[in-house]
C-alpha cells in the first residue's frame, strides 16, 4: 500500500526532471525498498530514476528490480550506460542477466564493458547451466600465505570495495592453488599480534566443490556445513570462485520450484506464469497431461477385459472409485515421503530394504484398517451379496494399499538408482500406475471370490 503513495511524487519529479530530488530518493532508503516503491513505473521510468544515484547505488537498486524489468531495461536502455551498470553488478548476477536477453543485445553491451570484466563474464558463461561454475562469483578475498596478519588486513582493506563478501579470506600460492582459509573474525581477534603469519592460523582441512559439480549438490553441502560461502576450484585445485549463501538460497528455491512443478506433472517454467506465453504454457502442461491421459486409458482397457463379470455382478462398479482412490492416495503419500526423504538425505539407496520393509508394514496397517471399514460399508450398503462375496472388497483394499505403498516408495528409489531425478516419479504418475494395477487386482479377486462366475468369465481372462 505504501509504495503506491510514492508513485505520484516519482512521476512528478520525472516530469519536472528533478534530478536532485530523484537522487535524494535513491539515497534515502534501502535499495530493496526503493525497488519496491517503484512498482508501477515503466522500465524506462525506473531506469531514469536509478540512474540519478551513483554507480554503486544504481547497481544495487537494479539488482532488486523484477527480472522482467531488468531485461526490458537492458533491451531498451542506452548501451554505454548499461555497459557501466553491467560492470558494477556482482559477477554471477550479470552473467545470469546477459544469458536471459537477446544474444545480439548482450553482445552489443558486452563490447562496451571494460576488458577485465568482459573476460570474467566470458569465463563464467562457459560453464553449463546448473553447475557450480554457473552460479559462483569471482569476487572473493584471496591473499598469499606469506603475509602476516597486519599486512593481510592492510591488503584486505584495499580489496574490500571490489568484493561481494569478506566473510572468508582464501589463502593461495603463487599459482592460485587453494591452501587454506582464514575468517575475518580470526584476523580481527589477532590485531594485537599483527606479526602472526597467515600460515599459522589458516584452516587447511577445506571443504571445496569443483566448478563442474551440480548446483544442487553444492547447495546441499553449504546447508550441511552451515557455510556462509564455499570455495570453487578447478581440477588442479586452483581457486576460481566462491558460492555465497544468498546464491545457495536461490538454487534451493529454484530446485524446490522444479520439484513442485514436476509433482503436478508440469514441465518447469523458465519465466513467470504471466510472462509465459499461452502456447508455451499449453505445451508444458499438455505434454505430461497427454502422457497421463494415455496411461489412464489403460484403466479403461483393463475394465473392458472384465466386462462379463461386471455385467453379471453390477455392484462391483460401486466400489471402483473406492479401490482406485485408496491405492492411489496411499501410493502418492509414500512417493511424496520418499522423494522428500531422498532430497533431505534422510534416506539413501543403501536404505532401500529398510524403506520397503517399513512401507510393507505401513501398507498392512493402513490396508487392514481400510479393509475393515470397507467391509462394513459394503455390508450396510448392499442387500444382495452374501457376506463371503463381500470379502472381495476388504481383500482387494488390503492388496491395493500394499501395492500402492510399495510402488510409491520403490519407484523413486529405482529412479535415483538409475540416475534419473526422482521428482519425475510424481504423484500423478504413481496414481495412474496404481489405478491400473488396482482395477486388475480388484477384478482378479472378484473372479476368485465369487466362485459361481469363475467358469463363465474364464475365456475373458
Amino acid at each position: 500500500m505504501i509504495n503506491t503513495l510514492y508513485l505520484p511524487e516519482l512521476r512528478e519529479m520525472l516530469a519536472a526532471e528533478d534530478q536532485s530530488g530523484l537522487a535524494e530518493f535513491c539515497r534515502t532508503l534501502h535499495p530493496a525498498r526503493i525497488a519496491e516503491f517503484m512498482e508501477g513505473l515503466s522500465p524506462q521510468e525506473a531506469w531514469q530514476v536509478i540512474q540519478t544515484g551513483d554507480r554503486a547505488t544504481c547497481a544495487e537498486i537494479f539488482g532488486f528490480l523484477p527480472e522482467e524489468i531488468q531485461i526490458k531495461i537492458l533491451e531498451t536502455g542506452d548501451r554505454q550506460a548499461l555497459s557501466q551498470l553491467i560492470a558494477d553488478l556482482p559477477a554471477d548476477d550479470r552473467v545470469d542477466l546477459l544469458n536471459r536477453v537477446d544474444t545480439t543485445i548482450a553482445e552489443d553491451v558486452l563490447s562496451l564493458v571494460p576488458s577485465d570484466e568482459r573476460r570474467d563474464i566470458r569465463r563464467l558463461q562457459a560453464y553449463p547451466e546448473g553447475t557450480a561454475g554457473a552460479v559462483m562469483t569471482t569476487e572473493m578475498a584471496k591473499l598469499p600465505e606469506s603475509l602476516t596478519v597486519g599486512t593481510a588486513l592492510e591488503e584486505l582493506g584495499r580489496q574490500a570495495k571490489d568484493l561481494e563478501t569478506i566473510y572468508y579470506i582464501y589463502i593461495v600460492d603463487a599459482e592460485d592453488h587453494l591452501r587454506g582459509v582464514v575468517s575475518a573474525r580470526q584476523l580481527v581477534t589477532r590485531l594485537g599480534r599483527p606479526e602472526t603469519p597467515l600460515a599459522d592460523i589458516m584452516e587447511r582441512n577445506l571443504v571445496t566443490v569443483e566448478a563442474t559439480d551440480d548446483q544442487e549438490l553444492v547447495a546441499g553441502q553449504v546447508a550441511d556445513y552451515d557455510f556462509l560461502a564455499i570455495p570453487v576450484v578447478d581440477q588442479q585445485q586452483r581457486l576460481v570462485g566462491i558460492i555465497t549463501y544468498d546464491d545457495v538460497i536461490d538454487v534451493l528455491r529454484e530446485e524446490a520450484e522444479e520439484d513442485a512443478y514436476r509433482a503436478a506433472a508440469v514441465e518447469p517454467l523458465e519465466d513467470g506464469y504471466l510472462q509465459t506465453s499461452l502456447l508455451v504454457l499449453a505445451w508444458k502442461r499438455g505434454f505430461w497431461l497427454f502422457t497421463l491421459f494415455l496411461a489412464a486409458l489403460l484403466t479403461a482397457f483393463a475394465l473392458k477385459s472384465y466386462e462379463q463379470i461386471i455385467d453379471q455382478v453390477p455392484w462391483l462398479v460401486f466400489f471402483i472409485p473406492l479401490i482406485m482412490s485408496s491405492g492411489g492416495n496411499s501410493g502418492g503419500q509414500s512417493a511424496t515421503l520418499i522423494i522428500r526423504a531422498l532430497a533431505n538425505k534422510d534416506v539413501r539407496l543403501s536404505d532401500t530394504r529398510r524403506v520397503l520393509a517399513r512401507e510393507l508394514k505401513m501398507g498392512l496397517l493402513l490396508g487392514s484398517t481400510l479393509s475393515l471399514v470397507g467391509y462394513v460399508v459394503g455390508f450396510l450398503l448392499l442387500d444382495g451379496p452374501q457376506p463371503l462375496e463381500l470379502l472381495t472388497i476388504p481383500i482387494t483394499l488390503l492388496i491395493v494399499v500394499l501395492f500402492g505403498t510399495l510402488c510409491g516408495a520403490g519407484l523413486p528409489l529405482l529412479f535415483r538408482r538409475l540416475g534419473v531425478d526422482e521428482a519425475l516419479m510424481s504423484t500423478p504418475f504413481v496414481t495412474v500406475l496404481i489405478d491400473i494395477g488396482g482395477i486388475v487386482i480388484y477384478m482378479m479377486v472378484a473372479v476368485r471370490m465369487i466362485g459361481g462366475l469363475l467358469e463363465q468369465v474364464r475365456p475373458a481372462l
